[in-house]
């Protein structure tokens, strides 16, 4: 009866401990649900959608020219005063001083070292400097006959060069030519670009862009597209600061922004940055940029 006695308080003691666990691991699970639910949402970069202008870009190259030039041949025996290259001279100033004559500058503009010659009857050398007013620089393109028609005077221009890759300089076409080249298939069309600093070098090759059919049209950050196949989506935040995922059509793509065609308007609020961090069901704190 004792041994009965003490198996049945073992066997409550038992469950009891059973319970004791189960209800203790309830508790702790619960505990950290709540303290995990209760996570403030993740900070999110956000931007309203705008209105920028696109464009659709020939792709085209150039050699930069000079807006005047003009060249020296000068034997050294006869130089008198020292000739100061890779100079800046101004209209009238002295270029270099002769036994028999002072050269002038014409014009404005960077005095340069060309090169050295073997004089044909005798064994002096003599040099070919050139002073270039580059303070505007052309460049000659070969556009595409498809192209032709969207040519016209004015359209402007984005340039790039080799020697400054971080910077875009600006221009317009100056003219064209009246008809295709047959030899080519190409029309030949001459761009202007100022260049008041002097930054652009004649001779020098020129990555150009000639843009034409601008417009304004929604845009968004690059950033904020997902692609799903063929489709774009973009995420609109809501006024509660929960997100619906949005299908768009899209269009050019322009210096890190894309352009919007149908699917969003004007004002509305979009996830910007930081897409791997959202929870499609959950909700952001917004963080305007």
């Amino acid at each position: 009866m004792k041994n009965s006695k003490k198996v049945l308080i073992g066997v409550v003691i038992f469950f009891i401990i059973i319970a004791i666990v189960v209800i203790g691991r309830t508790m702790v699970g619960n505990h950290f649900k709540k303290k995990f639910s209760k996570r403030p949402p993740p900070g999110i970069i956000v931007k309203l959608v705008s209105e920028k202008v696109f464009s659709e870009r020939i792709e085209s190259f150039g050699t930069a020219i000079s807006k005047k030039t003009k060249s020296y041949r000068i034997q050294k025996s006869d130089l008198i005063s020292e000739l100061k290259l890779d100079n800046y001279v101004e209209k009238g100033s002295l270029i270099v001083k002769l036994k028999d004559k002072d050269i002038i500058a014409p014009f404005s503009g960077v005095l340069g070292y060309r090169g050295i010659t073997e004089d044909v009857l005798g064994s002096d050398n003599s040099l070919i400097i050139t002073l270039d007013d580059s303070s505007v620089i052309y460049a000659d393109l070969k556009i595409p006959e498809s192209f032709a028609p969207v040519i016209k005077k004015n359209l402007p221009v984005d340039v790039k060069f080799s020697g400054l890759k971080n910077k875009l300089f600006s221009g317009k076409v100056e003219g064209y030519s009246s008809r295709i080249s047959a030899d080519t298939r190409s029309l030949l069309t001459r761009i202007r670009i100022n260049n008041k600093d002097y930054e652009l070098i004649p001779g020098s090759l020129l990555e150009v862009s000639v843009k034409f059919n601008e417009r304004n049209s929604l845009s968004v950050p690059d950033t904020s597209v997902m692609l799903e196949g063929e489709s774009s989506f973009v995420y609109r935040v809501l006024d509660d600061n929960s997100l619906e995922k949005i299908q768009i059509q899209i269009g050019n793509r322009d210096e890190g922004f894309i352009e919007v065609i149908s699917g969003l308007n004007e004002g509305d609020l979009i996830v910007a940055e930081g897409l791997k961090k959202v929870n499609p069901k959950g909700k952001i704190k917004p963080i305007k940029n």
